[in-house]
């Protein structure tokens, strides 16, 4: 069966990005940085001069990599699965705990035996939060535009439940890589094209490693792992040699991107770099050319985006070269407030959605939610916090952010506000990760003494009686007094408003600020704020989250710096021993611990409500899609 491929790298470590928030500095401020960009452009990508592929190939010991469909890994998994329930009697049940919950999916997780068992002129409605703002898939920077972007774009390469990466042989012959891990040579099929006819090559794959490298193109999100990679060489149409910078275990995870048509965007690159504004970049943003199993029929900004299947890309000169996707249509019906979308799931008007905790343990336990649908649930790492800007000057200092850990009501969140269907988190590590910390840090717990303590040693009294804590600088007295951004979620405002109720307690004014979320990401990109609620999904490799702590990395978006972190990342992508990775990966997240940066919150599982008809559900560490075969195992059966 048919796989979409997966973009599987540092960009979607995001990619999981709920509700980046941001606070704007002064204007000036602001222009001044804006100034100082303009005046110092990075050069992102040195001149190299390959060498023939023939000396090569004389020079390199190549071991061959895995080259697999992982619908089909999933079903070898599977025929080694008995299901605990019939299909008819997983649908009869109402999941009110794990046990009933691995039977449902059991049953309702598992492909069909047979192409005759599949509805494959069927539509599934699937729910997202939120408009895209580009279609363009090297410009994603949110979870719709990833999810746009996993069905009507293609890659090389995916990996599978466990993490175990491998090529896609939707798209590709072979995958080598050499001894020393300095190179990696992939040999693409023949058969691939664009939607306009064109063939797909290996010159595509190459420009737009150029283009995402090119610093006048805004795609800070994509080139968060095409940045390791020193160059790649096209040798034909089809054979390609990643050019690695140093010999590490983490370049398996560079290698992966989305790919645009070169002969539609090179046309006007050089007069418009953003890719968007000329007229000639919106007409292909409205009526994209793309390379995957679909390509976008219909959209209705704000409204919905529907997608149709492709036939060129699994029929060829009227044979079947790749399987077919299960779905005729994906229509994303784009619906911001998760009770009209349970609404919307109820009456069949979409046939999936992600369920917050208040959702699943409020409002789908009763007779009516299990008429048309059922529910299911899974491990996510997924993570949650408050990010506090170090280079203001109320979180500089790690005792203030600290205190705000202190005085936070963590188990009122988990309890109340989360349900307790969320686990607590103590940093960017799940415990069951093989490179979380053994012993794991405990988590924080409300002490509002201990937090008062903290705030008066950092120099925060009320000095004036007021009741509001202050501290002078350069001689002007500031007041303790911010603001944090969030999105408009229902739990995201309850959360940063419960935040906000903890810190009166103890003389800290915090202003809850709901944001538009493509402004927060401006804003966050920016550093345009005092603090903001977020979250992250963890990525394939713990070395994914360099880009979040290093000095000054493209998503350190709270300014943190730390020395000894910044080494010890080092360390952790040179090591190729997994035990040694995993002490040194330990240690970061102690380190992080005990500075608070962030103030880890909660790891959210994957919650989802669907329609009984739908079939294919399978969950991972990374949720039901963040792996393969990812979306691709969903389907729908025929009528009997």
């Amino acid at each position: 069966m048919h796989q979409y491929p997966r973009f599987n790298l540092f960009f979607l470590s995001l990619f999981l990005m709920f509700a980046l928030t941001g606070c704007p500095g002064p204007a000036t401020e602001e222009a001044e940085d804006t100034e100082k960009e303009a005046e110092t452009k990075e050069v992102l990508l040195e001149p190299f001069d390959a060498p023939k592929l023939a000396d090569l190939d004389a020079q390199v010991e190549w071991e061959e990599q895995p080259v697999l469909d992982s619908l089909e890994l999933l079903r070898e998994r599977q025929s080694q699965e008995k299901p605990l329930v019939s299909v008819d009697e997983a649908l009869k049940l109402k999941n009110t705990n794990q046990e009933i919950n691995e039977k449902i999916l059991s049953a309702l997780g598992r492909l069909p035996k047979n192409d005759e068992e599949v509805d494959w002129g069927a539509t599934i409605n699937r729910h997202v939060g939120a408009d895209l703002k580009s279609t363009n898939p090297i410009m994603g920077s949110s979870a719709v535009e990833f999810e746009v972007s996993s069905l009507t774009g293609f890659g090389l390469f995916s990996f599978d439940w466990n993490f175990k990466p491998f090529a896609v042989s939707d798209t590709v012959v072979s995958w080598q890589s050499s001894k020393d891990k300095l190179y990696d040579k992939v040999v693409l099929r023949d058969d691939l094209t664009w939607s306009d006819g064109t063939p797909i090559t290996a010159h595509d794959i190459v420009f737009t490693f150029k283009t995402i490298m090119n610093p006048d193109v805004p795609v800070p999100a994509v080139r968060s792992g095409t940045d390791q990679i020193r160059w790649i060489e096209a040798y034909d149409d089809q054979t390609l040699v990643f050019f690695h910078k140093e010999s590490l275990p983490t370049n398996v995870w560079n290698l992966n991107f989305p790919i645009i048509p070169k002969h539609i965007y090179e046309k006007e690159l050089e007069s418009d770099p953003t890719l968007q504004d000329s007229p000639y970049h919106v007409k292909f943003e409205n009526a994209p050319v793309t390379g995957g199993p679909y390509e976008i029929e219909k959209r209705e900004r704000g409204q919905e985006i529907l997608l149709k299947r492709r036939e060129s890309w699994y029929m060829q000169d009227g044979k079947q070269v790749r399987t077919k996707p299960y779905f005729e249509r994906v229509r994303l019906r784009i619906i911001e407030d998760p009770n009209t979308a349970l609404l919307a799931l109820k009456n069949g008007k979409i046939d999936e959605m992600a369920l917050n905790p208040e959702l699943w343990k409020t409002q789908t336990e009763d007779d009516d939610f299990y008429k048309t649908c059922t529910k299911a649930n899974g491990l996510e790492w997924v993570y949650f916090y408050f990010g506090w800007n170090c280079e203001t000057l109320f979180f500089k200092d790690k005792e203030v952010r600290q205190a705000m850990s202190y005085a936070f009501n963590h188990k009122e969140m988990l309890d109340e506000l989360c349900y307790g269907l969320y686990q607590p988190c103590t940093g960017i590590y799940h415990e069951t990760a093989w490179m979380a910390p053994k012993p794991m840090s405990k988590p924080y717990t409300q002490n509002l003494a201990k937090a008062e303590k903290l705030l008066d040693d950092a120099g925060w009294i009320d000095h004036d009686g007021d009741g509001i804590r202050d501290k002078e600088f350069d001689g002007k007295v500031i007041p303790f007094r911010f603001s944090i951004m969030t999105s408009s979620q229902p739990l995201s405002l309850s959360i940063c408003t419960l935040l906000k109720e903890n810190l009166a307690q103890i003389g800290v004014i915090c202003e809850v600020k709901p944001t538009e979320f493509t402004v927060m990401q401006e804003k966050a990109r920016n550093h345009q704020f005092q603090a903001m609620f977020g979250g992250w999904g963890t990525g394939t490799d713990p070395d994914t989250s360099i880009n979040l702590w290093k000095t000054e990395a493209a998503r350190n978006y709270v300014n943190y710096s730390n020395p000894e972190v910044d080494k010890l990342f080092e360390e952790g992508r040179r090591e190729f021993d997994v035990e040694k990775r995993a002490k040194i990966y330990g240690k970061i997240h102690e380190l992080l611990y005990e500075d608070q940066p962030y103030t880890w919150l909660y790891f959210r599982n994957s919650f989802y409500g669907f329609n009984k008809d739908l079939r294919g559900y399978v969950f991972s560490p990374r949720g039901p899609y963040g792996y393969g075969p990812g979306f691709s195992s969903l389907w729908k059966p025929a009528e009997n």
